[in-house]
């Protein structure tokens, strides 16, 4: 069965959109066939593995409030990963899409076609609680929450755990919190781990290893339109190849997570 990710934080600026085209790729140096799909309007995913965003004569805006098959918007990418893209045009789909019965459930059925194309599909939630992230949670199998590892950086986290289980009550109850995902960590300070443990006890969430650290890698490879994992050897390249075959193995093999503990 294809496993359905949601990366999803109503915060910005916490490395969301390098998450997924970080472990997307990941993935794919697995072996995985792997879809990613852009539901940010601000095109951040699409740019970043090499496609201009003004230049796409099809969208996921065209998707999920067209006529248009999912199929016949997919773009190659150089990581090996297909992209289903995103434009400033899905900036107007929430308007359109609150019009429609069942607006929750549009991108559940435009991907249904063609799921079993891959292994996984990693969709790329924007920074808000609006309808489009609505649309990735109840389309997804799990969810993941990136967290920057700084102070106040855990505000909203109760609000999206709130939307998460709503979601669950409403329009997927098959949906699971996989945990958070501590990103722009210095494992040099105590100040990180203090923010990693916080979220841990006030929230009860699990906090998933390994941390991302924090590397000028990531922006470099990102401004190049490749992921951190095309180009010379990183720790960031390696912390997401980890978190590839950490959650691999719970996907496949039922193995429990393995969680970070900022104690150690």
């Amino acid at each position: 069965m294809t496993t359905v990710l949601a990366v999803a934080n109503q915060k910005g600026g916490v490395a969301k959109t390098t998450t997924v085209a970080s472990l997307a790729a990941a993935l794919h140096a697995l072996d995985r066939r792997v879809l990613v799909v852009d539901l940010d309007p601000q095109g951040c995913l699409t740019f970043s593995l090499g496609h201009n965003p003004d230049k796409l004569e099809a969208s996921v805006h065209d998707v999920l409030t067209g006529d248009t098959p999912a199929a016949e918007a997919l773009l190659e990418t150089d990581e090996g990963i297909d992209l289903l893209p995103a434009t400033i045009d899905l900036a107007g789909a929430e308007a359109l899409l609150l019009m429609r019965a069942g607006r929750e459930y549009a991108l559940k059925r435009a991907l249904a076609p063609i799921l079993d194309d891959y292994d996984v599909v990693i969709i790329d939630c924007p920074p808000s609680l609006g309808v489009l992230t609505l649309n990735g949670l109840t389309a997804a199998r799990s969810v993941l929450v990136p967290l920057q590892c700084e102070t106040l950086a855990h505000r909203g986290v109760g609000q999206l755990l709130r939307t998460v289980s709503e979601v669950q009550q409403i329009t997927n109850s098959e949906l699971s919190l996989l945990g958070a995902l501590p990103t722009l960590f210095d494992a040099r300070t105590t100040h990180s781990r203090d923010v990693l443990g916080d979220v841990s006890d006030r929230y009860s969430l699990p906090v998933l290893d390994p941390p991302i650290p924090r590397t000028v890698r990531f922006a470099e490879a990102s401004a190049s339109g490749a992921t951190v994992l095309s180009g010379r050897k990183s720790k960031g390249a390696q912390a997401y190849r980890d978190l590839a075959a950490n959650l691999l193995e719970h996907w496949e093999n039922g193995s429990p997570l393995r969680t970070y503990s900022p104690e150690v």
